[in-house]
């Protein structure tokens, strides 16, 4: 006879006067409901080796102001996190817009563009620029702010509310973006009396923005931060001069476009001014492309190797093609190298840390046998170059070259910038580029539009359509990928002999139709939906433009499909004929 499970009664309970929150090491701590999350954050971790920004609750990206009122799981989300990264960063650049209205009243403060070693740089205008004096009462400013814990509250005002606010601060950006906002409110934060919108997750309070400077930087002026993977410092400050000089190249574009924030694009979509900004934006590349043929082109006879180096989604392979037709038309032949080909067969192949093999890993090349090839195809010797095979993770036979008068090699590879490639090629035999997307298209004043995010949408929309990888599967490899990019790629970008800039102002909106229904398809359940919503927060301040009218040769067909160069393949030259 079955045993009848016995069943407790049901019976009436008083509401719930607490919540709990329990964390990933199972520890769970209760306070009344309405209780912010940032005083279990506090309970649980009351001196944290990295300070905690934010938090994970149910999967969900909060602020640490948000009030709990149920029982939830929650996880710490802290400055070595990106998103805790994102949000130190906008936090500080609101301390600085909030300290600068105070002191400088008629100064009026944009963010630029992010610097390597961690900072923004900055420019004022409505004024001259601030002189190291003047930063030195700005940065005074600033900490007694911090030591001051200030609150940041946040508020949610009627759309008109906002635009009437912006209007009368003079922040004409804020105003025409506003135009096209779909929601009929804005977010605002206020700090010290200071209202403004930043786009996304704020600190509760100044007291947790201690590590900062500020730093004299003619025309404008660094504000650092710590980077991520070293939370608790400010790195060196260093300087790059070639990034510097293509992010204001890139700005002297867009001005020259009068194209400078997302809101004057999309005032050009409904003017019906597209053909135009995407005709001179594409005028531009090729401009630069031409540029970089001509120098290879003086150089010719003593330039036998180019190497071109960037990060994920930079366009480089299109940028490859469009370098081989400007050398085409300058009586140079191109003939590509794939550094892939030469990869250690499996079994060699390095390791990481975690025991995975490491294939961006620069000693994955066999060095030697690249750089014998190398030498011996500059002498003018008939070489077999392998073909690597991928699926059995084996080196092949591939196709003879040999190199005539009128040829250079193009080798494109995340390592190119690496000096240690090729130790045994004399320096004025080589030329080296960097490519990336370097946009300094602004959302509005004191939002910037991340280059990372940009290139993220970039390799979303393509890893769809040409790979057939969800966006989740893209948002889920990402953070490998940027790792690679930091270790193999980021610290030799000034190695370059030029940097070219891939980014598009344009392209934002023609990617926007593609990517959201692939970040829709990110699942509640994803540790990649916190990424997801993001970007569809973010891609939702932009109007649509079809992608019919982009150039079947332009940097942006690489990632939307339909390049007319995707079977352009002029350097396939048997024994160099």
């Amino acid at each position: 006879m079955p045993l009848v499970k016995e069943v407790q009664p049901v019976k009436p309970a008083s509401p719930r006067r607490a919540a709990q929150v329990r964390f990933p090491d199972s520890r769970a701590f209760e306070a009344p409901i309405g209780t912010p999350l940032e005083a279990f954050v506090r309970a649980a971790f009351p001196d944290p080796p990295v300070p905690v920004m934010a938090a994970l609750v149910d999967g969900k990206l909060k602020e640490l102001t948000w009030p709990v009122a149920c029982d939830v799981e929650a996880a710490p989300v802290t400055l070595a996190d990106s998103d805790g990264g994102r949000i130190y960063r906008r936090s500080l650049s609101f301390l600085l817009v909030a300290a600068a209205r105070k002191l400088f009243p008629q100064a009026q403060v944009y963010v630029d563009y992010s610097l390597p070693f961690g900072g923004y740089f900055c420019q004022v205008q409505g004024r001259e620029p601030f002189t190291p004096q003047e930063l030195d009462r700005l940065a005074a400013r600033m900490r007694e702010m911090v030591a001051a814990d200030l609150p940041i509250n946040k508020e949610q005002v009627p759309l008109d509310q906002a635009g009437a606010l912006f209007r009368a601060q003079g922040e004409d950006e804020m105003v025409r973006l506003l135009t096209y906002r779909r929601k009929d409110y804005l977010t605002l934060y206020q700090l010290d009396g200071v209202r403004d919108s930043f786009h996304g997750y704020m600190v509760p309070s100044t007291g947790y923005l201690r590590l900062f400077a500020l730093r004299f930087y003619p025309p404008g002026f660094v504000l650092q931060f710590p980077r991520r993977y070293r939370p608790t410092e400010l790195l060196p400050f260093r300087e790059f001069p070639q990034l510097v000089a293509v992010f204001r190249e890139y700005g002297e574009w867009v001005r020259r476009l009068a194209i400078q924030d997302v809101g004057a694009l999309n005032e050009a979509i409904e003017a019906g001014r597209m053909s135009e900004i995407i005709l001179v934006a594409e005028a531009l590349h090729e401009q630069r492309i031409a540029q970089i043929a001509g120098d290879i082109a003086r150089r010719r006879g003593e330039v036998r190797l180019v190497l071109i180096a960037g990060p994920s989604a930079s366009g480089k392979t299109t940028f490859a093609r469009r370098l081989a037709v400007q050398l085409l038309a300058a009586g140079i032949r191109p003939v590509a190298v794939s550094l892939d080909d030469y990869f250690l067969e499996r079994e060699h192949t390095p390791r990481d840390e975690r025991g995975e093999y490491d294939f961006e890993a620069l000693e994955t090349v066999d060095l030697a046998l690249f750089n014998d090839h190398l030498l011996r195809l500059m002498e003018g010797e008939a070489v077999s170059i392998p073909h690597y095979n991928f699926r059995v993770g084996q080196r092949e036979a591939g196709e003879t070259l040999r190199l005539g008068p009128d040829h250079v090699l193009l080798v494109e590879g995340i390592h190119g910038l690496n000096p240690t490639l090729v130790p045994s090629l004399p320096p004025q035999r080589i030329y080296r580029i960097y490519a990336s997307a370097l946009t300094q298209l602004s959302i509005d004043r004191h939002n910037r539009v991340s280059t990372t995010d940009s290139r993220l949408i970039r390799r979303i929309v393509r890893d769809a359509w040409a790979r057939g990888y969800s966006a989740q599967e893209t948002i889920a490899r990402w953070e490998s990928v940027r790792r690679g990019e930091k270790r193999h790629i980021f610290p030799y970008q000034e190695n370059a002999d030029v940097m070219f800039n891939s980014a598009l102002v344009y392209e934002l909106a023609v990617l926007k139709p593609l990517a959201e229904p692939l970040l829709f398809q990110v699942k509640p359940s994803s540790r990649a939906r916190v990424e997801g919503r993001r970007l569809l927060a973010f891609l939702d301040w932009f109007l649509p433009y079809s992608l019919d009218i982009v150039p079947s040769n332009s940097i942006l067909r690489e990632f939307i499909g339909g390049s007319i160069l995707e079977e352009f393949r002029p350097w396939r030259v048997s024994n160099g004929q």
